[in-house]
């Protein structure tokens, strides 16, 4: 059975004047069919139970998004190490990666966390208005992972630069211009040479983070390539802050344009970890991702065949209706404890499901929870700016006024 739907319905949730709302476009296929072609190889999976059936089995693979997505690309230039990886290299290299955020870990970031969300705060309540991506949302999660990394202070201004274009270039190849590609290229190309030289510097000098750890891993020639490991430092650095400055991003223009919500969270201060997940779900960084059938599959009424592909639409599912009650509506108690709510899929499921995901909830947690703290409200000082991106989504300017409590 296929599911299709009984008449054509097309899919416009992707086109530029529809970047800053694609949900109600979302919702008109979504309603419509839980399947689409989508023109260019792969079908859509637009609800919430289909995607998480896709997500969740493991012999649905994510290997093939490199082909799926950039066919003609130079595939030694994407930046993808385990992200695009199976079993058992998958495992073996998330295995040696998962150590740097054990819970042990992550917990010992708090009060690094608390340091620079007080600071970035100090500045906005200080300023008339301020462009809250630039001095709120990109400098928390980059500081952050550039410190678990190992990369100097120096050396941050750099991976700002280089970030944005990596982030679009995760974009499937067809939206994206010959200098968006050329971008994405180069900045991989800097990427591996600046920390080809950094691990040399590591293993010269090893420090107490990631980036010795692996050096140290690479130099004992168990588990781990030169390519794996510079791939694998460039995926963790770009996926570490891009996702999360997205997150806070998208939380920040959500609370301003539902001012009852933060007067919940002044209120009940508890609910700001709770709060996070309901960004993640309510207007997800993720927008989508692949999977490809390594034997027959049934999800829901469909059966797809080995090598059939499908792009998972991770913020149309986070929009369900048949999983979420008022889903287009941002409520910061609907994950609170207790709630009886269904899992959102914006740090995916099974073998793929985010490993930064508690080092995430844990910055929007302090974030969220000390803008409470402190901010009686938040005004708009200019419109929202979005990025062109459709994979990794957010904003590019959000300018702002934090009015002190």
């Amino acid at each position: 059975m296929t599911s299709l739907p009984a008449t054509p319905v097309a899919f416009d949730a992707f086109r530029p004047e529809h970047r800053a709302d694609p949900y109600p476009h979302y919702a008109r296929v979504r309603e419509a069919t839980p399947f689409l072609p989508s023109g260019f190889g792969v079908d859509f999976v637009t609800r919430h139970a289909e995607c998480s059936a896709v997500l969740s089995e493991t012999l649905w693979s994510h290997r093939d998004e490199a082909e799926l997505f950039h066919p003609e690309a130079d595939r030694s230039l994407l930046p993808t190490s385990f992200l695009w990886m199976d079993p058992p290299d998958h495992t073996r290299l998330r295995g040696l990666v998962s150590k740097a955020f054990t819970p042990r870990t992550v917990t010992a970031l708090r009060p690094r966390i608390r340091e620079l969300v007080t600071g970035m705060l100090d500045a906005a309540l200080a300023a008339t208005s301020v462009e809250a991506i630039e001095t709120i949302a990109y400098p928390l999660p980059l500081i952050v992972v550039c410190e678990l990394l190992g990369v100097p202070a120096a050396d941050q201004a750099m991976v700002h630069r280089v970030g944005p274009g990596l982030a679009r270039g995760f974009d499937p190849d067809p939206v994206l211009s010959p200098q968006e590609r050329r971008t994405r290229d180069e900045n991989t190309v800097e990427l591996v040479t600046y920390f080809r030289d950094l691990i040399a510097r590591r293993l010269a000098d090893p420090r107490n983070d990631l980036v010795s750890a692996l050096g140290a891993v690479h130099e004992r020639g168990d588990t781990l390539t030169e390519h794996e490991m510079l791939t694998t430092c460039i995926t963790l650095l770009i996926a570490g802050h891009e996702t999360t400055v997205n997150m806070v991003g998208n939380g920040l223009l959500a609370l301003l344009r539902n001012p009852a919500q933060l007067d919940l969270l002044h209120e009940r201060p508890e609910l700001a970890g709770p709060a996070v997940d309901e960004i993640l779900r309510y207007d997800s960084p993720v927008h989508m991702t692949t999977r490809t059938a390594r034997c027959e599959l049934v999800v829901g009424e469909r059966t797809f065949q080995e090598g059939d592909s499908v792009c998972v639409l991770v913020g149309s599912a986070n929009r369900d209706p048949r999983a979420f009650v008022r889903p287009d509506s941002f409520d910061v108690t609907r994950y609170a404890t207790g709630a009886a709510a269904p899992r959102h899929l914006g740090f995916a499921l099974g073998i793929h499901y985010c490993m930064g995901a508690a080092l995430a909830r844990l910055e929007g947690e302090i974030l969220f929870g000390e803008l409470a703290r402190r901010v009686r409200a938040l005004e708009p000082a200019g419109e929202p700016v979005y990025r062109p991106n459709l994979l990794i989504r957010g904003l590019r300017e959000l300018p702002l006024t934090a009015v002190p409590r």
